[in-house]
């Protein structure tokens, strides 16, 4: 699964200590968990949970896992170059990066188990660098000393890029025996349209809509994916998949809607329960796939102009799925010819 990119916050620059725990504030408000704070502020790391906290002295890391290097020249450059491999993560700055081409910092640190950041100061040059060499840097450090601003950041590396979804025609549905599935109670709300895509195989993932409609009988449960059985796949961020059984609080998963957009929830529990099953059988033209559902009228595949009750869908029936060649190791893609039925 590829690892998802990582925004940090320096927090450390700022001469007065009230800028620097600015930044955090507004940093955390705005979902950021990662900083680079001072060795002197310490009492920061209690305003909200963090996932990394680099702590400097005189603006170099006191960490020795950590490297902050400032590049002026060719001769920084290969020093910065030389860390691949020795350190946890590079912090990379300059005044000028055409001092230093970004894609040879990519290729050198590519696979050598070093993270490379780099430092941005705006919103476009953050997204120059996500991007260049098509996977860019592991992530971006913002320095600001404007904690507005953090926020215009964020949705660089919190959105996820649309999935493609296209139509597949229902061939036949049917009841099979009683199973455990698995239910995804988010800590979204979703709306008609919107909700994870699930499927038997990893090549075909059918659009299941969250239990956002009402249906004159239950209560909507617009943070619900009634998501099938427990062997299914489904799509979680950097374009993975895991188990449904692997799927626990905490963990995030892809909301993805109608037309492709897509976004990251945090899962808030799953509930795994014996329900009678139904069996879902569409084609894209060239193969069959499959994916196992509750046989209730409350779950729904989504279609290109509304949602299905399983109960209610037939032959000839047209339905979005996310269909792709390949196939998934560890919940990878991979270029290979996979069978699965």
């Amino acid at each position: 699964m590829e690892e998802a990119k990582k925004i940090f916050v320096r927090a450390d620059l700022p001469a007065v200590k009230d800028d620097r725990k600015a930044l955090v504030t507004n940093g955390l408000e705005a979902g950021i968990v990662s900083y680079i704070l001072r060795d002197e502020d310490p009492e920061f790391r209690k305003l909200g949970k963090m996932e990394d906290a680099v702590m400097t002295k005189d603006g170099r890391s006191v960490d020795p896992a950590w490297e902050i290097a400032r590049i002026d020249s060719p001769e920084d450059q290969e020093k910065v170059l030389a860390l691949a491999g020795s350190k946890k993560g590079v912090i990379v700055e300059t005044g000028d990066w055409s001092v230093i081409p970004l894609e040879n910092m990519i290729a050198r640190f590519r696979g050598s188990g070093t993270k490379i950041y780099a430092v941005a100061k705006t919103k476009e040059d953050a997204e120059l660098y996500l991007k260049t060499m098509e996977n860019g840097t592991d992530g971006i450090v913002i320095d600001t000393s404007d904690p507005a601003e953090i926020g215009r950041f964020r949705d660089l590396v919190g959105t996820p890029a649309p999935v493609e979804l296209s139509e597949v025609t229902v061939e036949d549905v049917k009841p099979i025996e009683m199973g455990d599935r698995v239910c995804v109670d988010t800590c979204s709300l979703m709306h008609p349209g919107e909700g994870m895509l699930i499927g038997s195989y990893s090549n075909c993932l059918f659009l299941v809509q969250s239990e956002s409609e009402d249906n004159g009988y239950v209560a909507t449960r617009p943070f619900r994916v009634n998501a099938g059985a427990v062997h299914e796949y489904c799509m979680v961020p950097g374009e993975g998949t895991r188990y449904l059984s692997e799927i626990s609080a905490g963990d995030p998963v892809l909301i993805v809607g109608r037309s492709g957009n897509a976004r990251v929830g945090s899962v808030g529990r799953c509930k795994v329960e014996v329900r009678p099953l139904l069996i879902v059988s569409a084609s894209d033209g060239s193969r069959t796939y499959n994916v196992i559902l509750q046989n209730a009228e409350t779950i729904k595949l989504v279609t290109p102009e509304g949602a299905v009750p399983v109960t209610e869908l037939k032959k000839g029936d047209r339905v979005l799925a996310h269909v792709e060649t390949g196939g998934r190791h560890f919940g990878m893609k991979v270029e290979e010819t996979i069978t699965e039925k």
